[in-house]
């Protein structure tokens, strides 16, 4: 064998793109090591998960009638809207596999959590900024043709942070330093971000969703009653000084004197409602947009299935709804741990409540915020985020006892 030869370095063979992919997964965390032993899925998984599928599928058949004339009268195709909802829907579907594929328990970890919170309060932080204004609300950030609400996935990192929070130290829920004060800060910063957006209905749900973990964190009552009282008067404070907001979320008091302007909205909602009947107009025959409900693809777009649907309708998707919560409290009872109750409760409050406000808006029962209905309204973030939400409670789901 010549010098040239026996000095001539080995060559190392080329990992295989399956090896790169496994050293990836292993870099961040999402390895076999990090999975749980998932048994069958229960009973109780595939029933919230037919709900989700079900709903976003009606949301998406909804948003194509509703917003199907309005594309038109603005000399654009009937299908846009429908288009990038559906889009929506199939990036939320990707990023829901992957949520759904990597352990809930994972994502209390600093790697992954740390750059979620500080996301989430960078892009709120900068949206009354450069965001767009709608209807009085800066909260939309707008590149090219794309839009989104940043506000929207911060209800997800809201939700994990305090879950990390109360599953470590639920122990000490008595002792006020350690769990409430931490928790109402959180719900400071987010509030502020919210308020300075002008996006009161989201910062309702804020509270109401941490009210509700700390609740179920089993804080004494005494000092829930003082935050709830606390962030009342808080609440009332805001909306004194902010004169518009007020004038929108107290018309539903006197419809007949405010349908001309502020309740506007709300007046034709309910016509359109009346309009259903029992059974309904049937699915693209509903009247309500063709311009007398404004946002009837969006906000309102309860109205559109209440008309188009009935009565009969309108109730199963509220029992849907009433399901899916009821489901979502089954799965944080029977969770295998404290970190997945609270996520599973976080969530099943969030559309619950979100649920609660926006059909009471549209009916005339609660002021209206201007907040969507889950999986149903148009809206690219709303969809996503709810989409990965319902990922991380069926993540909970399939892991419980």
């Amino acid at each position: 064998m010549s010098t040239t030869e026996s000095t001539r370095p080995e060559r190392r063979p080329q990992p295989s793109m399956k090896q790169r992919r496994e050293a990836l997964f292993d870099r961040i965390g999402f390895t076999e090591k990090h999975r749980l032993n998932m048994g069958p899925p229960t009973s109780t998984f595939w029933a919230i998960l037919s709900i989700v599928v079900i709903f976003t599928a009606l949301g998406l058949t909804m948003v194509l009638s509703s917003s199907s004339i309005a594309n038109l009268h603005s000399g654009e195709s009937p299908y846009r809207l429908f288009q990038r909802q559906l889009l929506w829907a199939v990036l939320g579907l990707i990023a829901g596999w992957f949520v759904y594929q990597y352990p809930y328990h994972n994502w209390r970890r600093t790697r992954w959590l740390a750059p979620m919170i500080i996301g989430s309060v960078g892009l709120n932080a900068i949206t009354p900024l450069i965001g767009r204004n709608i209807n009085g609300a800066t909260a939309w950030i707008q590149v090219g043709s794309v839009r989104i609400q940043p506000s929207e996935f911060m209800k997800i990192t809201i939700i994990l942070l305090c879950a990390h929070l109360l599953s470590a130290r639920h122990r000490y829920v008595a002792v006020y330093q350690r769990v409430l004060v931490p928790i109402l800060g959180i719900l400071a910063v987010a509030g502020i971000l919210l308020v300075a957006q002008k996006d009161f209905g989201t910062a309702l749900v804020f509270a109401l969703i941490i009210l509700t973990m700390l609740f179920m964190a089993g804080v004494p009552l005494m000092q829930m009653a003082g935050a709830s009282a606390s962030l009342a008067v808080l609440g009332v404070f805001v909306l004194t000084m902010a004169n518009n907001a007020r004038k929108r979320l107290l018309a539903f008091l006197n419809l007949d004197q405010t349908k001309n302007k502020d309740g506007y909205q709300v007046y034709q909602s309910i016509l359109s409602i009346a309009n259903g009947g029992l059974k309904g107009t049937g699915i693209g025959s509903g009247t309500s947009k063709w311009g007398y409900v404004p946002l009837a693809y969006s906000d309102f777009i309860f109205a559109v299935i209440a008309e188009e649907l009935g009565i009969v309708g309108s109730l199963v998707v509220i029992l849907g709804f009433v399901a899916l919560v009821f489901l979502g409290v089954r799965v944080a009872l029977r969770a295998r741990d404290m970190h997945g109750a609270f996520i599973a409760g976080g969530i099943s409050a969030w559309f619950g409540f979100q649920t609660f406000i926006n059909i009471g808006g549209i009916i005339g029962v609660i002021p209206m915020t201007g907040i969507t209905l889950p999986f149903m309204s148009y809206g690219g973030s709303s969809l996503m985020a709810t989409m990965v939400a319902s990922a991380l409670l069926l993540n909970v789901a399939r892991n419980m006892r």
